[in-house]
């Protein structure tokens, strides 16, 4: 591999940086050394098209002041550079002065730390602001220089937080792969676990269906028919010229409902829908529900290469299923119409196995400057994941399928 001199640096704002540039290196993919044999996992595969690591979507969240200001979440972006101040490689980054909207819960790190006599906050955090969804992390533009770039990163997190009287640094939902070469540099290992819905390549969303145990099958199809013909409900799927100011002013109202109810001061002001809806319109699926004549719910998802994202829902008027036909059913079927190998619908919910999804473990990676809360961590994050691995097999014995065909597989 060609030896390469790295400036790391930290940009206060995505503004600083070209939107070409940071997306090349959003675009590339685990190379061959310091991921190594790493990168043959499934997990890291597909994440070209992630909406989430992109300039426009990171972009939007900043120019709409849903991250800044006295939100908790000061951008401090890692850039590597070359010597002729190239962009090589860079990361999402951001101080947090709390641990809101990260869904990776530390809450009870900062408590025990701060008993102790230390200062939890702030800390660095890698992530997609609100965004519980598996993507890259540590960004690098592809080629032979992409793992060093990565490696240069990791030491970069790892060096600011001990240089500049930090915490710890947290890399949540990042990929397998890199799971594991950080693991290898130090940082503690945490596991979780989602639902999500594969796609084998199924041309109608009866032919999921005829996969499912007949009971399943049954409620999915009664559960269907009640959320929409039942109740005089129309499901619309806009994207595109169809995401109007007008759209986004209803589903706005959809969300601050959901969000206020769920957390108080929901994270996403009305501005980013407008940014996101003119800069990645034709990367969002808004499914709506209409009901004499006017909207009365949505779900908005965003498009990757292979992937559909379900990200946040809301309602004006609340019918039964409805949530399971926004969220679940209408998904899919987009899917299987856009041959999208899955659909990820957020965090949590083990009620969306009896619909079809099934566990799916998620990583997140932990600088820990403190010796000794270092240690306490690693002994807690052992027993975590073990529970973790333990809960998914359980699970994945409770799959909705018909046993003839997982006999099959």
């Amino acid at each position: 591999m060609s030896e390469v001199e790295l400036r790391v640096r930290i940009a206060q704002s995505l503004a600083e940086v070209p939107a070409a540039a940071w997306n090349a290196c959003a675009a590339g993919v685990p190379g061959c050394d310091w991921m190594a044999e790493l990168s043959t996992s499934r997990s890291t595969q597909g994440y070209r098209g992630n909406p989430f690591v992109s300039h426009e979507f990171l972009s939007a969240l900043e120019q709409s002041n849903s991250v800044g200001g006295h939100t908790g979440w000061q951008p401090r972006h890692l850039l590597a550079e070359d010597q002729d101040d190239a962009l090589l490689g860079a990361t999402p980054c951001y101080v947090k002065s709390h641990s809101h909207g990260e869904y990776v819960f530390d809450h009870g790190w900062a408590e025990a730390f701060e008993r102790a006599g230390g200062d939890y906050y702030p800390k660095l955090q890698v992530a997609v602001p609100f965004t519980p969804v598996t993507g890259p992390r540590l960004l690098a533009q592809p080629g032979e220089l992409a793992d060093a770039v990565r490696g240069g990163l990791a030491q970069a997190l790892a060096e600011i937080t001990e240089n500049n009287d930090l915490s710890s640094a947290h890399v949540t939902f990042l990929t397998e792969a890199e799971w594991q070469a950080l693991g290898q540099r130090g940082f503690l290992q945490r596991t979780d676990q989602q639902f999500h819905w594969e796609n084998p390549g199924y041309t109608t969303f009866d032919d999921f269906l005829g996969r499912l145990a007949s009971r399943k099958r049954k409620a999915i199809r009664r559960e269907r028919k009640d959320a929409l013909s039942a109740e005089g409900i129309s499901a619309h799927w806009l994207t595109g010229s169809d995401l109007t100011e007008d759209v986004w002013d209803a589903f706005f109202e959809f969300y601050m409902d959901t969000g206020s109810r769920k957390w108080g001061r929901p994270y996403l002001s009305r501005e980013f829908f407008s940014i996101v809806g003119e800069t990645m319109a034709d990367r969002i699926l808004l499914v709506m529900a209409k009901r004499a004549g006017r909207w009365i719910a949505g779900a908005i998802n965003f498009i990757g290469a292979d992937t559909l994202y379900g990200r946040n829902w809301g309602a004006i008027e609340h019918h039964p299923f409805l949530h399971f036909e926004l969220c679940y059913y209408q998904a899919m079927d987009f899917a299987i119409q856009n041959k999208l190998k899955r659909v990820e619908a957020g965090a949590q919910g083990e009620h969306k196995q009896a619909r079809g999804n099934m566990p799916t473990t998620t990583y997140s990676a932990h600088f820990i400057a403190n010796p000794s809360l270092r240690r306490a961590i690693d002994e807690y994050l052992a027993r975590e994941r073990a529970y973790v691995e333990a809960a998914g097999e359980e699970l994945a014995g409770y799959a909705p399928f018909r046993k003839d065909l997982i006999e099959q597989e």
